[in-house]
Order: C-alpha cells, then sequence, then structure tokens
C-alpha cells in the first residue's frame, strides 16, 4: 500500500497546502521491487525510442525510476539508477557491436554511469515541495552533462529524442531538446504525484481534486506542446527543387566498407548520372542542388585527379552544385577532415563543412598510445579525424544549406549554429553503412526530425546505404528510402526565413534548467543537514547526513 509521511493533523492550513508539498512515500519496500522498477523505468525509455517508438512510455520511464528511489538512501538510489540506465542503454546501443561485443558493453556501461548520480539526485530532491519541478529537471542536468564528457560526450537515447513527431515534440522549438526531456519527466512526475495522492481514507475526499489538477497539468502540459510549433513558425523564403542521391555501398554492415574506396565513389557518381537520365527524360524535375551523404568519396578528391574528375563530371552532367561528402587528408596522411564539399560544376570544390563531433574510437583514437597498448583493432583507425570549429551553412544554388554530418545532429549546437548563420533548410549527410538494419539508423533519423521542429527547418538526409529522408518542418516524414539498395529522390522543398525561439536562446533554457536542478540539489542537501542536526537535540531518530529519512522509509 502507498504511504505518507505527513501526519493526519486535519487543521485548514494542512487542508489548503499544494498538491505536491509534502515528500511522497513508495510502495516499494525492498530491494527487489525497487530494482525491477529501476528496470522497468529503463526499458520503457528504450521502447520509448525507435525502431519501437512508444512515445508515451517516455513520461512513464522517468514516472517509474523516481517511484523506484523514493525513500531510498542516496547511496541504494545511485546503484538503483545504474540498473535504469543499463536497462536503457545495453539493448539501445547494440549495434555498437560491429566495433566488437567488448566495446559495446564497454560504451553501454559508461552510458548507464549517469544514471547512478541523477538516481541519487532524485531520491533527494523528491522530499521537497514541488519536487515534479526539480526531478524534471534533473533529467536535463544528467543529458547536459552527458552530452558534453568525457571526450565530447554522447547524448544518445535522450527523453527528448523519443518525441520526433508526438505532443512533445513542439517544445523542441522553444527551449531545444533539453526542454522537450524536461516536459516529458515532468508529465512523468506529476503523473505520480497523481498516484500517490489518495494514500490515507480520511483525507481521500479532500485529495481527490488535487489528484485531478495534477492529472489537468499533466493533460495541459501534452497538449501546450502541439501548438508550439506553429506559434513560432518562420515564414518561407522559397522553394528549392532538392535531390539526395544515395549510392549504396559493397559488404553493408561489415568494418570494410570503407576499403572500397573507388566502387563507393562510383556508386554515388553514377546515381547523379542515373538522375540527370531521369531529368532528360523528362521524369524528374531538374535540381537546384544535389545532396550526397559523408563518405561518398573516401578518397581524398582534392588530391586524386581521377576522383575529381568522376565528381566534376557527374556535377556537369546534372547540371547543378553537388554536396559532395569528402575526405580531406593531411599532408603526411596521419590527419583527415571528414568533409561535405559543394561542389560546383566546372569549377570544382567551392566551400565546404567540416565534421565537429567525431566518434571517438570509430573516426579518432583519443590518448592513441595509450589505448592501442591494450586494444588491437584500434590500429584498424589508420589516420585521425580532427574536428571543425565553423557552423554549417553553405550556399547552394540560392539557397543555404544548415550542414550537419552524421554524428553532429545528435548535439544541440552543430544545427543551432548553422541555422543562426543563415541555413534555409538543414543537410544531413550521413554514412550508416556499418549499422544497417540495426535500429541506429531510425534512430538517428528520430533526432533529425526533432531538429526540424526545433529550427523551423525541413531536413534532407542523404545516407550511403539508408536510411535517406526527406523530413517536414513538423517532424514528419515526407520520403524514406529502404536500407542496403540505391535511391534517388527529388522533392520541392520551403526554404525557410527567421527563427524560431529554439534558435534565438540557443543554449540558455538548458542552462536554466541545469541551475534550477543544481538549486535543487542544494535545497535538498541543507534540509538534510539541518534535519541531522536537529534529531539529536530533540531526542528524536536521526535521518543521517544528505537528506535521507528514517531507517523505516529508507528501504
Amino acid at each position: 500500500m502507498v504511504t505518507d509521511d505527513a501526519q493526519d493533523t486535519g487543521d485548514n492550513a494542512q487542508a489548503a497546502a499544494p498538491a505536491v508539498r509534502q515528500p511522497p512515500r513508495s510502495s516499494l519496500t525492498g530491494p527487489a521491487p525497487r530494482a525491477l522498477a529501476a528496470a522497468a523505468a529503463g526499458l520503457c525509455q528504450l521502447l520509448s525510442l525507435p525502431p519501437y517508438g512508444l512515445w508515451w512510455l517516455g513520461p512513464v520511464g522517468a514516472a517509474l525510476l523516481t517511484l523506484a528511489v523514493m525513500g531510498a538512501r542516496a547511496r541504494r538510489a545511485a546503484w538503483l539508477g545504474a540498473v535504469c540506465g543499463a536497462a536503457l542503454m545495453v539493448p539501445l546501443l547494440r549495434w555498437q557491436d560491429v566495433l566488437g561485443t567488448d566495446v559495446w558493453l564497454l560504451i553501454a556501461a559508461a552510458e548507464a554511469v549517469y544514471f547512478a548520480p541523477m538516481a541519487a539526485g532524485l531520491a533527494l530532491v523528491v522530499r521537497l515541495p514541488g519536487w515534479p519541478v526539480w526531478t524534471a529537471a534533473l533529467w536535463v542536468l544528467q543529458e547536459a552533462v552527458r552530452a558534453r564528457f568525457p571526450l565530447g560526450g554522447f547524448p544518445w537515447g535522450k527523453l527528448a529524442f523519443a518525441q520526433p513527431d508526438t505532443p512533445f515534440t513542439g517544445y523542441a522549438a522553444a527551449g531545444s531538446s533539453p526542454l522537450t526531456t524536461f516536459a516529458v519527466a515532468l508529465v512523468g512526475a506529476l503523473l505520480l504525484a497523481a498516484a500517490l495522492r489518495p494514500a490515507r481514507p480520511r483525507r481521500r475526499a479532500r485529495r481527490a481534486p488535487a489528484a485531478a489538477g495534477l492529472l489537468g497539468g499533466a493533460a495541459a502540459l501534452t497538449g501546450a506542446g502541439a501548438v508550439l510549433p506553429a506559434a513560432t513558425a518562420p515564414a518561407v523564403d522559397h522553394t528549392a527543387t532538392v535531390a539526395l542521391v544515395q549510392g549504396n555501398v559493397p559488404g553493408v554492415g561489415q568494418m570494410s566498407v570503407l576499403g572500397e574506396r573507388m566502387e563507393v565513389l562510383g556508386n554515388h557518381v553514377d546515381g547523379v548520372h542515373r538522375l540527370a537520365e531521369r531529368v532528360e527524360a523528362g521524369e524528374a524535375p531538374r535540381p537546384d542542388l544535389v545532396v550526397l551523404p559523408e563518405n561518398a568519396s573516401d578518397i581524398d578528391a582534392y588530391a586524386d585527379p581521377a576522383a575529381a574528375d568522376m565528381i566534376d563530371a557527374a556535377a556537369r552532367d546534372i547540371g547543378a552544385p553537388l554536396l559532395f561528402g569528402i575526405t580531406r587528408y593531411s599532408a603526411d596522411g596521419t590527419e583527415r577532415e571528414v568533409r561535405s564539399v559543394v561542389w560546383e560544376p566546372g569549377a570544382g570544390p567551392v566551400d565546404h563543412y567540416t565534421k565537429r563531433y567525431l566518434v571517438p574510437f570509430g573516426e579518432y583514437v583519443p590518448y592513441r598510445d595509450f589505448f592501442t597498448r591494450f586494444v588491437e583493432r584500434l590500429d584498424q583507425v589508420g589516420s585521425d579525424a580532427v574536428p571543425g570549429t565553423e557552423p554549417g551553412a553553405l550556399d547552394m544554388g540560392g539557397t543555404a544549406l544548415a550542414t550537419a554530418i552524421c554524428f553532429d545532429v545528435a548535439f544541440d549546437r552543430p544545427v543551432r549554429e548553422a541555422v543562426a548563420a543563415g541555413g534555409q533548410i538543414i543537410a544531413v549527410p550521413t554514412n550508416n553503412a556499418n549499422y544497417n538494419f540495426t535500429g541506429q539508423s531510425d534512430q538517428q533519423l528520430a533526432i533529425t526530425r526533432l531538429r526540424a521542429v526545433e529550427h523551423g527547418r525541413p531536413a534532407v538526409v542523404a545516407s550511403t546505404s539508408g536510411i535517406s529522408a526527406v523530413v517536414t518542418a513538423g517532424g514528419r516524414i515526407d520520403y524514406r528510402s529502404p536500407e542496403a539498395e540505391p535511391a534517388v529522390h527529388v522533392a520541392e522543398i520551403p526554404a525557410m526565413t527567421g527563427q524560431t525561439p529554439a534558435t534565438r536562446l540557443g543554449a540558455l533554457p538548458e542552462a536554466a534548467l541545469c541551475a534550477l536542478a543544481l538549486g535543487a540539489l542544494a535545497a535538498a542537501a541543507g534540509r538534510g543537514l539541518r534535519r541531522a542536526r536537529a534529531e539529536p537535540a530533540r531526542g528524536g531518530r536521526s535521518g543521517g547526513a544528505g537528506g535521507a529519512d528514517p531507517p523505516e522509509a529508507a528501504q
């Protein structure tokens, strides 16, 4: 049975208390039920994400983790958080086993660790008045840290990334992915608070309206997200005819894909030539620009005349600029840049964007001398990619593309800065050939859909072997390619002008929510210290340091 630690005094002041003033109590009174709830929380988050897409389980997962740690001491809450994180991250990142099972499990374990301090924090702030707000802010803080440390961060699996086209999506237009995460977690906390309200029969009559208010608040928050994009939408500047080419690669799912460099390049220039044939036959409109994937040429076309001739012949044939993924090597071959290059017919490369967020141990090896002693496979990464520093706003055929390459799109900064620099359509060249049919491409596409709503821009995804797609500014998929097959698609896409609040505000909503979480943690810690000092003086039970509840409550 659910219990409450507040005494039933029956006075008028208590009756008028806010709905979530008193710290709640969980009915989970042993390690096993708590661990099951924590594992269920992680699984709910997993199932809310693609390829499953049960988005409504996102708030349920946040609620279950809070329920699991209610009344628990911080130490126990921490390991419950790790259980939740493992239940989410181990299956979510299964596609990483292309690098080896050990790499997959190591990355999943590292990501799960972030849930331990968050859960300990949840156990503290849930004792404060207004606890649903503080618990939701802690989710944002956890994701903010995870997206930055270590080695630049790994934000995969955010609560927000399960909401590409749902009632919560609109919060991205107001405050980027952090505000979306906050809204999802807050709705989950309000639903939990409502479930915990009818605790004692004598008080149930006056608690029922409070529970109804909490449910109404959750419903209002959910509904508000659906109207935000319309209220913050930029205007259409013009319409561009945009083509995407998915050339496909040999040996899909094998780490040797990049070794077939000339064949991959040939596949993609052939795709442009096929598109030109369709245009000449009147089967497709002539595009203003063509988007091709990351690594469409792993041969350095700046230094290789044969590769340059192939790309230029394709550009001349279609009569439009190409956004072509090219790897640019340093003179000594020890470093490289992953670029999307604007290739004008007859003029060659005139501008480029260099990928800013690189995959550790995939595109470069941090602390190479140290790690290669223990993992010989890392020697296969022969040269280290170096990150770019400039936003990816590229002018092509009269339209500015806000370009983010593959892993870039998981981070808030690259797309935001490219749109702020003038980008009118989001372009995401990507190479997911090693991850076909693993769910990774679906997960990345969901992130792109959220970015489209966030900045009020349609998006074009061009992948080597899928999934390539066209996404509306509202997050809807207008076109989706098959995986592991060649594909060409032409679409009329609105190029937008103006900025959403999310673009203008940048990282401020995230910073404010993180400050809110830190303030709540400080308040909870101060409350715990005051209780610890006061209890011995009263001769009562000591709650212990850090605001832990009495022993019978800290199951």
